[in-house]
């Protein structure tokens, strides 16, 4: 058999030989799964899922090309599947085995975390940092289920639980800096665009366009993803919802680019007033200003004397050291 041929083999010995010599094979044979779309002979699963705890005890990055490759590919639901009934997912993914069965919502099966994770990331673009964070996203909700009062499903801190269980998994698969740190900060904050409200301000848009700079559009496409409700237009809405917020981050960002929300002679008549040379502290003033713009407590694109008025009151009354 070829090193990556899913033709049908009936030599066990001879796979079982190569998986020793070889373990990251495993992953090899997967991402064919998930590239052609079909499932090797049924004999071959067998042999693997024998040799699964050999081929656990190989480190896992050794596979890290196929697996990357895998989860890029045309069915990758597919190949997730086969790691898990060949039992290589309990030793090379445990966090995701665990998920398997675990319902998210009492009496419905599609809900199951394995189910929806799979669902998702066939959903997310096949972009690596994001089919990683649709594969682990959900991962935290194993230690995080609770049940109220008539059976609703709570998790309640997944998102920050994920995000501290993926430090393991990043250094099993040896995982590259700026990789690591995005698929880490998608798992963080995978749940921040289900919270926009059309009610929200512009200065909380602007919030939340800095604060998730700048993988932001790649936190909307995984959002996007993580809605799998087959409840008749639930995910119809839930996708116009995350649209209308990133046509507002836009429209946002066109406008301040044309016209910022501070005059730009603030900086000038700070200096002017609190007899400040150039320095970092007229920085940190007119961050005063953005930050009391942003909490609705002052308007946008008023004259600097409308911000001046602002920070002498704060400075007053709390000191300049304090403000």
């Amino acid at each position: 058999m070829g090193a990556t041929t899913l033709t049908t083999d009936s030599d066990s010995e001879k796979l079982e030989a190569r998986l020793r010599a070889e373990p990251a094979l495993v992953y090899r044979i997967a991402r064919r799964v998930a590239e052609e779309r079909r499932l090797p002979p049924a004999g071959m699963t067998e042999v693997v899922a024998r040799m699964a705890p050999a081929v656990g005890a190989a480190p896992p990055a050794a596979g890290r090309a196929d697996l990357d490759a895998l989860l890029l590919a045309a069915d990758t639901p597919l190949a997730l599947q086969w790691l898990r009934d060949a039992r290589v997912l309990a030793v090379a993914l445990p966090e995701m085995e665990a998920t398997v069965d675990w319902s998210q919502e009492a009496g419905r099966k599609h809900k199951d975390v394995w189910e929806h994770t799979k669902l998702v990331v066939a959903q997310a673009p096949a972009r690596l940092p994001l089919r990683w964070a649709a594969l682990l996203h959900d991962m935290g909700k194993v230690r995080t289920r609770s049940f109220a009062p008539g059976g609703k499903v709570h998790f309640h801190g997944h998102a920050e639980v994920g995000a501290r269980m993926f430090d393991e998994v990043a250094r099993r698969f040896q995982l590259e800096r700026p990789l690591r740190q995005e698929v880490k900060f998608l798992i963080l904050h995978h749940l921040r665009p289900n919270q926009y409200l059309p009610s929200w301000t512009d200065s909380a848009v602007r919030r939340f366009d800095r604060e998730l700079q700048p993988w932001l559009e790649d936190l909307l496409d995984l959002s996007r993803a993580d809605i799998t409700s087959r409840r008749p237009g639930r995910r119809q809405e839930a996708l116009r919802q995350i649209d209308a917020l990133w046509g507002r981050v836009l429209q946002l960002r066109e406008l301040d680019a044309r016209l910022p929300p501070l005059p730009s002679g603030l900086g000038d008549a700070i200096m002017a007033r609190f007899a400040l040379p150039p320095s970092r502290r007229v920085g940190e003033l007119r961050q005063l200003c953005e930050d009391a713009i942003e909490r609705g407590e002052l308007e946008e694109r008023r004259e600097p004397e409308y911000y001046i008025d602002y920070l002498v009151r704060v400075t007053a009354t709390h000191g300049a050291d304090e403000a």
